[in-house]
């Protein structure tokens, strides 16, 4: 360190220069030492802050989860609830239809039954007046046949 103090010496010229720029460089030194320490600190207090975020922002995300398993766990029955019926309801739908085509054809022929019944009472209605009507003309005949035939005997005697 002497052999360059010299040299600087014999470039600088006097030894308190020399010593004026080592006081400078120390207190250029101790300044940035200083700056770094404060920047550390600063960057420390940062550093604690970001993790209180952190550590709040874990705690609400995990609070959120917890929200959102009870929100999901009352969705569940409902839903399942839900399906249970709408399935039911598929079910019954797919027993409805034959049913219905059974009912409809069933209805078609009781329509076709009761016209041919009701076909069948007028025709015979119409002919027990028919046979009403032949029958008490058949007792005219005979009644006056048997008058006939009585004054034909009252003649006779």
């Amino acid at each position: 360190m002497k052999t360059k103090n010299s040299g600087t010496m014999s470039f600088m010229g006097s030894p308190n220069m020399e010593d004026k720029d080592e006081e400078m460089s120390k207190s250029v030194l101790s300044a940035f030492r200083a700056k770094e320490e404060e920047i550390e600190k600063k960057k420390m207090e940062v550093k604690e802050r970001v993790q209180a975020h952190l550590g709040r922002v874990e705690e609400e995300t995990k609070r959120l989860a917890e929200i959102r398993e009870e929100l999901e766990a009352l969705e569940d029955p409902k839903r399942k609830e839900v399906a249970y019926v709408r399935k039911r309801i598929d079910t019954i739908n797919k027993e409805l239809r034959p049913l219905g085509f059974t009912c409809q054809k069933k209805e078609r022929e009781y329509k076709e039954a009761l016209e041919s019944f009701n076909e069948k009472s007028k025709e015979k209605s119409q002919l027990v007046a028919k046979l009403m009507e032949l029958v008490s003309e058949s007792e005219n005949l005979r009644f006056k046949k048997l008058e006939e035939l009585s004054k034909h005997i009252e003649s006779l005697h």
